[in-house]
This record gives C-alpha cells, sequence and structure tokens, in this order.
C-alpha cells in the first residue's frame, strides 16, 4: 500500500471515528435534558405536595391529626424518592448503552 492509500485510509477512520463521537455527544446531550425536564416535573410535584400538607398541618383540629398528617407526607416523600432513584439509576444505564452505541460499532467491524 502507497504513503497516498494509507493517509486515506487513516482519513476515512478518523472521519468514522469523530462522527461517532459526535453521534455519542447529541445521544448524551438528548437525555441530559430529558433528565432536567423530568427533575424539574418532580421538584414541581414535590413541592406542591408540601404545600398542600402544609395547609392540611394549619388546619388540623389536634396535635395528633398534626402527628398523622406528618407522618403521611413522610411516607409519601420517601417512596416517591426511593422509586425516582430507582427509575434513575434504570435511566442512566440505558443512556450510557445507547450513547456508546455509536462508538462501539466501528470498534467492532475493526475487531471482526
Amino acid at each position: 500500500m502507497t504513503d497516498v492509500a494509507n493517509f486515506g485510509e487513516f482519513q476515512r477512520v478518523g472521519q468514522k471515528g469523530f462522527e461517532a463521537a459526535v453521534e455519542s455527544y447529541g445521544r448524551f446531550n438528548r437525555a441530559f435534558q430529558a433528565l432536567a425536564a423530568r427533575t424539574t416535573e418532580n421538584a414541581k410535584k414535590a413541592f406542591e405536595d408540601t404545600v398542600h400538607t402544609f395547609e392540611q398541618i394549619m388546619n388540623a383540629k389536634s396535635v395528633e391529626q398534626v402527628v398523622q398528617l406528618q407522618s403521611q407526607y413522610v411516607q409519601r416523600a420517601y417512596n416517591n424518592f426511593v422509586a425516582e432513584a430507582s427509575k434513575f439509576g434504570e435511566w442512566y444505564a440505558g443512556v450510557v448503552r445507547d450513547a456508546s452505541k455509536p462508538v462501539e460499532q466501528p470498534i467492532k467491524k475493526k475487531v471482526a
């Protein structure tokens, strides 16, 4: 093979690698935008639940009712946190799998 042919091959491989990296970056970017939207939505729901609970506490007729309302609120907040943490772990694993595909494909072709 001539130097020109080697350079052409090198340039083609470099271009494909660059394109894969750009595609991977785009996938990460879209995924993190979705995460930001989801986090904002969850924060909004949590704030609304907090305000609603506070209003209920302010209208409570007894200390026992206040304690019950607070306990219910804490249980809801904890359950929501655990559910979202689990979903986040699954989501993050999916993002990494999806974003690494463009980079994996050229490598698999070279190895095969």
